[in-house]
């Protein structure tokens, strides 16, 4: 999560500025990730510019349609803003209130946690201290930090690891702490932890487990049935090995194609996605994600929610953000989730085709809404055969920690500048993109959901005719694009000329 992505209102004009010995200064205002800016075409004024860290407090007023936002700088400065409409002086203030969140440096060099970045967004009021001590709470140093944060209401996806409570019921009142500075006066939130309750139980037994309730009384906690490691490798296996058979018939096919359970997997994936979806946009309720390490089933459903709730992740570039956000800068170990894929018969325990789920998931989103998303399949299986072998450095190695030791941004090139050049984006780009601001509910009924061909069919059988029938369809809409725009001048030229007619008609 980008800190700039909290911002609710980027710019608001017609702004007027009061400060200490200078005269009331009308201007735009302007919100970036690091500053409050105001700016003005008016004569001998200065721009004002002031760090959000500089901020201690502020107040709200409202007379009417105008708001006023009075803000207390930390060096004792006081200044107002009088800001035309209601929604939008709520906005401003909403994300100047964005200080209810804090960059945290307290994991620089790697120090409380391996698999986390340097620098997550944590809430304001628990101090570096407190997430050391939260860190030894919860599983591999992975303590709670903002995945999402939902403008339309404020709410947030918060992820983390287990917290090892083990069988004694240990407890750590910095962790409560913690994930109650994310609720609301008098909201509730939930948890969802993505193992049955019966995992979740016996883990106690092996030093981890699950939130009490007698602890985190403003928290219900959810489990759901999202299965790892092996169990999603036999899957694939199976998936594979089925595709392949070109003996069978088809009863015999749809029986190998049910045994495989991927579509299962699927389903429980999206399923749980939904359901975080809903709490934060339906529901007003904020969110804590775990399962056990928390760098598998808890990153698919954080992603997948916000593939759901925000149309920036549907874009090009959004979702790449959204990859290097959720699945590298988190920690998703790829080096030994995609050392191998379906055909080796050597297995390691944790080898697991945790990232292609993922794409499938999204496939099927983009399948089911095929004008909201700016990408297309083939962007889809590209990030799939980059996972699993690439000449780029973006996916080697299994977290931050590791790609800076091997000096990987020094000594190879990423995948997304690659990727971003005119010459490829083309390839990756959908011709039937329509931008679309809403949230979008995906369908997880069995009818609903498809072997996605373009993966595990492709070598099967020739894709010709859809190659043939997909660039016929980017030209009919070229043709169309280009008709359209031909229209658009004839319609600007017969309004000008009915214009100059008016002109010489009038007296």
């Amino acid at each position: 999560m980008e800190f700039a992505e909290l911002i609710k209102t980027p710019r608001v004009d017609n702004v007027v500025l009061h400060r200490p010995f200078y005269p009331a200064v009308e201007g735009t205002l302007c919100l970036t990730g690091h500053h409050l800016i105001l700016s003005s075409r008016q004569d001998n004024t200065e721009e004002l510019w002031l760090l959000h860290s500089n901020i201690d407090a502020i107040d709200k007023r409202f007379v009417g349609p105008l708001g006023t936002i009075i803000i207390k700088c930390k060096d004792f400065r006081i200044i107002q803003l009088d800001i035309p409409g209601m929604e939008e002086c709520l906005n401003i203030a909403s994300s100047i209130e964005t200080s209810e969140w804090r960059l945290s440096y307290v994991n620089k060099e790697f120090a409380v946690c391996p698999s986390y970045p340097p620098i997550v967004i944590v809430p304001k009021a628990i101090d570096d201290e407190a997430l050391r001590k939260v860190a030894m709470f919860r599983h591999g140093g992975r303590f709670p930090v903002l995945s999402y944060y939902h403008k339309k209401n404020g709410m947030v996806i918060m992820r983390s690891g287990q917290p090892l409570t083990g069988t004694n019921g240990r407890r750590c009142k910095e962790d409560e702490k913690l994930i109650n500075a994310t609720l609301r006066a008098g909201k509730r939130g939930y948890i969802i932890d993505t193992r049955p309750l019966n995992v979740a139980q016996q883990a106690r037994a092996k030093g981890g487990g699950f939130e009490q309730e007698a602890h985190y009384p403003q928290w219900r906690r959810i489990h759901k049935s999202i299965e790892r490691y092996h169990i999603l490798q036999d899957s694939l296996i199976k998936l594979v090995e089925a595709c392949n058979d070109q003996t069978h018939n088809m009863d015999r096919w749809l029986s190998k194609l049910e045994a495989s359970n991927w579509l299962t997997h699927i389903k429980e994936i999206l399923t749980t996605a939904c359901l975080a979806a809903q709490c934060l946009d339906r529901e007003g309720a904020s969110i804590l994600i775990h399962g056990t390490e928390g760098t598998d089933s808890t990153l698919q459903v954080t992603s997948l929610a916000q593939i759901i709730l925000e149309p920036r992740s549907r874009t090009i570039r959004g979702f790449e953000a959204l990859i290097e956000r959720e699945w590298l800068q988190a920690g998703h170990p790829f080096q030994q989730r995609c050392a191998q894929s379906a055909y080796c018969n050597s297995r390691q325990k944790w080898e697991s085709p945790v990232f292609l789920l993922f794409l499938d998931c999204v496939w099927q989103i983009l399948r089911q809404f095929p004008c909201s998303f700016e990408f297309n399949e083939n962007f889809l299986i590209m990030l799939f055969e980059h996972a699993y072998a690439s000449q780029f450095g973006t996916f080697l190695g299994n977290n931050e920690s590791e790609r800076c030791k091997l000096k990987l941004q020094q000594k190879t090139m990423s995948l997304w500048s690659w990727v971003n050049r005119p010459s490829e984006l083309s390839k990756f780009t959908n011709p039937l993109f329509e931008a679309n601001n809403l949230v979008i509910w995906p369908s997880v009924a069995p009818q609903s959901l498809q072997l996605w061909e373009g993966i595990f069919l492709r070598w099967n059988r020739s894709s010709k005719y859809l190659d043939e029938a997909y660039e016929e369809m980017v030209n009919i809409i070229e043709y169309n694009k280009e008709l359209q725009a031909k229209v658009n001048i004839l319609r600007r030229q017969l309004a000008e000329l009915e214009t100059e007619d008016g002109m010489q008609e009038s007296p």
